[in-house]
């Protein structure tokens, strides 16, 4: 992996890039420096913004300097194991069937394949929470498999429900409440990823996988009756380090 880029913004604020390319290995980089600069609470810096393949740190110029946090930076990337970190799998079931998969035809057309196919490599694997953003709990996960390597659409939508799966270049999202979207639409989650009513209101976090399990039309029904009422508890479970696959 290549050695990270460090470039000034401004001067309250330092910009690590880890690379180029949307890449798992990089992100597990950013995130696992961001989370080390939180442990140490090193002095000066205000606030950290991990994305996908870079980390912005906010900083007090007159408690720190640029110098000092890439020194910091530099030493805990020299100290950085080659091990996987433990993380959190949810299995979070989805219809991809009428209406909760406007898209999917599309989509199948544009890959070449048939609707199942694209079904089957979508919930092939569990997807990796690369950043969140957007919108409050968005995921943005990858990387799926090369064949899901389509543009966003054209013409973006002016209304997408909310718990929508979606697609593009490579990485998948959940429309966690209704807004405007330019990704394709595949499926929809009975689950909640955003519940300003929970007690943790975000389901899920940077460092998390997903596995995305297909259910009918009548599975989703029943299960979206079950989150209303208050009586669906998400599946989750805890992966140690070097557990998973």
């Amino acid at each position: 992996m290549s050695e990270p880029v460090f470039l000034p913004a401004g001067d309250t604020a330092l910009v690590v890039q880890f690379g180029e390319a949307v890449d798992a290995a990089v992100n597990r980089q950013v995130r696992h420096v961001a989370a080390k600069l939180r442990e140490t609470a090193t002095d000066g810096i205000v606030d950290i913004v991990p994305t996908i393949r870079s980390l912005m740190v906010h900083y007090d110029p007159l408690v720190t300097r640029a110098s000092t946090l890439q020194s910091a930076i530099s030493e805990i990337l020299h100290h950085q194991h080659e091990g996987e970190d433990g993380y959190r799998l949810w299995s979070v079931p989805v219809c991809y069937e009428g209406a909760c998969a406007p898209d999917l035809e599309s989509v199948a057309r544009d890959m070449k394949l048939e609707t199942s196919e694209v079904v089957r490599l979508h919930t092939a694997a569990p997807q990796e929470v690369l950043m969140m953003g957007f919108l409050p709990g968005f995921p943005y996960l990858g990387l799926l498999p090369e064949a899901f390597d389509v543009p966003r659409r054209f013409e973006p939508r002016v209304k997408v429900p909310a718990r929508s799966i979606s697609i593009a270049v490579r990485q998948t999202t959940v429309y966690t409440v209704e807004s405007p979207g330019g990704w394709h639409l595949i499926g929809r989650t009975p689950v909640e990823f955003f519940d300003p009513k929970r007690e943790e209101p975000i389901l899920v976090a940077a460092g998390d996988r997903i596995q995305f399990q297909p259910v009918s039309m009548a599975d989703y029904e029943a299960l979206r009756k079950d989150v209303e009422a208050g009586d669906y508890v998400p599946v989750v479970q805890d992966i140690a380090p070097g557990e998973g696959a």
